[in-house]
């Protein structure tokens, strides 16, 4: 006899339906830096920011050293606290309890959500990448995460991806779990609704702002109708 994993099982595009679904706030923006920033980012930022509603921004720098990093926060950092969105650094703890960071998110590899409990406190947030993987969310939800991520839905030049969940793991996740979870991965205002309608807390965007032909006020003004929708 075969043993499958629960991954391996394919999971019923209508399971949420089958049960009565508790209340969960409107769905929010999570907002992701470009690739690289330079001087004049934080002003880009503050645009994006005026374009409406934005929960979190995540500094995502691959390839600099962390004291380069800490130098390039700095502003940002700041706007995100007057403007009040949370600020969240990528893949390293020792960076996020450096700077004081509101939360940190981390990759599989990049460490585990306990260890990073006991050096930053219970006041940060910890976000955790879980793939297309219903036991990786789990495993982050048992470890003390405050949020999971699931994607690449759609295909992305940000970053490589190996996986692409259904829109189905989001309606499974927040009808069983209340910790809530991050849709990520190509996502932009036209191919957005299907993630919230599955019950996704946060769309995680980076190029659809950054790259919006109008600008990042209205790259971010562009999810303003789709964003709660159901």
């Amino acid at each position: 006899m075969t043993d499958f994993t629960d991954d391996e099982l394919r999971l019923d595009p209508s399971f949420a339906d089958k049960f009565e679904r508790g209340f969960r706030p409107p769905c929010q923006l999570y907002l992701i830096s470009p690739p690289a920033i330079d001087d004049g980012f934080t002003a880009r930022l503050a645009q994006a920011f005026d374009g409406g509603e934005v929960a979190a921004f995540q500094l995502r720098l691959k390839g600099i050293d962390e004291d380069a990093i800490a130098r390039a926060a700095e502003p940002v950092q700041k706007l995100c606290a007057e403007r009040d969105v949370a600020f969240i650094i990528n893949d390293s703890v020792a960076l996020a309890q450096r700077l004081g960071a509101d939360g940190v998110h981390l990759g599989q590899s990049d460490g585990d959500p306990r260890e990073a409990r006991k050096l930053l406190g219970p006041r940060v947030q910890i976000g955790v990448t879980c793939h297309d993987s219903r036991h990786l969310a789990m495993e982050a939800g048992e470890a003390g995460a405050d949020y999971v991520a699931f994607g690449a839905f759609y295909p992305t030049t940000t970053k490589e991806t190996l996986h692409r969940p259904e829109p189905s793991i989001l309606s499974w996740w927040t009808t069983l779990f209340e910790l809530p979870c991050v849709a990520i991965g190509g996502i932009t205002a036209e191919n957005a609704a299907p993630l919230v309608a599955a019950g996704a807390d946060f769309l995680a965007v980076s190029s659809a702002v950054w790259g919006h032909a109008d600008g990042p006020e209205a790259g971010v003004r562009a999810f303003a109708g789709i964003l709660g929708a159901s």
